[in-house]
């Protein structure tokens, strides 16, 4: 990690570990005493204790970082988002792609309940992982013969969440680069397939095994599109906390549960037809820089996240004072070591983090063409 990220991560990272500590341990006293009482009372204190850390979150990307999130989808969508269980199958871009669904949760009011599917490495990571796993999000091995009956029988125990959640899966299986894009063409093309250029071809057992076991419950898909516009770069945690300025535009399309077939393989069919839709509606952006005129204007910045922020920063770090004044921890060699010690910790904290989201080497990459001759693709920063 560079020293750039090393600096800046230690203010937050302070913050995040401390108050992280402080969530697990309540999240922890909560499933042994309530969850065993009443389920229902649990996911709605559990929500909302996990809230702050997600929260916290919110104020690296939104007031450190100053990351922009511009929402287009139609008024009758957004007036259902938040009220209603749905399903959310977006493209994967970046690392950041997780904490960005967080600033869509807590702006429609959903961020207690937004739940998702990821890969099962991120159970074991400090802090994040553990709230996550308290809060119920599925773990998969990315082998479906392992995961099937967990990806089953979590679905399934959606049944009778007591609020609105939202699950997000994503299709794709892992983020886009510029390698994944290129094994991605070669594929298309070995099987006739549609050439995609912005996204990768989705992964449908999925997503198939997700309809089926929730389309009783859950009324909605909702169709999810990102993307990073023209002059500005992908979003990472590395560079949020180096505090570089970006913007990522949200195309929300909801389809009613209804809608969508019933068998396997057209289920499979109607996911694949739709990432195929994606890659021709992110084309169209690129040449015109917009979704269209379905822009929702929001009142911005989260004020929930500075104020959780804040008032945790400032109660951690008067506690730190009043720690250092109580045991003289500045003015003795052993206490000096123990306070670097915890910076040390908090720092090899973010490294773990920053390090674990990071992308692997790339081979580099050929795209593919258009018929005007222009080369086409994702674009990576």
């Amino acid at each position: 990690m560079e020293l750039k990220a090393v600096v800046f991560s230690i203010p937050f990272g302070v913050t995040f570990f401390v108050l992280g500590l402080f969530v697990n341990l309540l999240q922890a006293i909560c499933f042994l005493t309530i969850r065993p009482l009443s389920k229902s009372a649990y996911r709605k204190i559990n929500g909302t204790v996990a809230s702050l850390l997600w929260l916290d979150h919110i104020w690296l990307l939104e007031w450190w970082a100053g990351l922009k999130v511009k929402l287009y989808t139609d008024l009758e969508t957004y007036r259902l988002m938040g009220e209603e269980h749905a399903l959310l199958m977006p493209n994967h871009i970046c690392d950041a792609d997780i904490l960005i669904g967080f600033i869509l949760a807590q702006r429609l009011g959903c961020l207690r309940s937004a739940l998702m599917v990821v890969k099962k490495s991120a159970k074991y990571l400090p802090i994040f992982g553990w709230t996550s796993w308290f809060q119920g999000f599925v773990f998969l091995n990315r082998s479906w013969e392992k995961d099937e009956s967990n990806l089953k029988r979590s679905l399934r125990g959606l049944k009778d969440f007591p609020m609105p959640f939202w699950l997000t899966i994503y299709a794709e299986g892992t983020r886009m680069t510029p390698d994944k894009l290129s094994e991605a063409q070669k594929f298309a093309a070995s099987r006739k397939l549609s050439i995609p250029k912005n996204v990768l071809i989705p992964r449908t057992k999925g997503f198939v095994t997700a309809v089926k076991n929730l389309r009783s419950f859950v009324p909605a898909v909702y169709d999810v599109t990102l993307v990073v516009p023209e002059g500005h770069s992908t979003p990472s945690l590395h560079t949020l906390m180096e505090k570089k300025s970006t913007m990522v535009k949200i195309h929300i399309k909801r389809y009613s549960m209804k809608e969508l077939p019933q068998s396997d393989e057209a289920i499979a069919q109607w996911c694949r037809d739709r990432f195929v839709a994606k890659d021709s509606m992110l084309d169209k952006f690129r040449a015109e820089g917009t979704f269209g005129d379905q822009e929702i204007h929001n009142t911005g910045r989260s004020i929930m996240a500075l104020l959780v922020h804040s008032s945790c920063s400032c109660l951690i770090y008067l506690a730190m004072f009043k720690l250092c004044q109580k045991f003289s921890l500045l003015s003795t060699w052993r206490g000096v070591g123990v306070l670097v010690t915890s910076f040390a910790a908090t720092v090899l904290l973010m490294h773990i983090l920053i390090e674990y989201t990071k992308l692997p080497k790339q081979k580099g990459v050929q795209t593919t063409r258009s018929t005007s001759g222009k080369a086409t693709g994702f674009k990576f920063n």
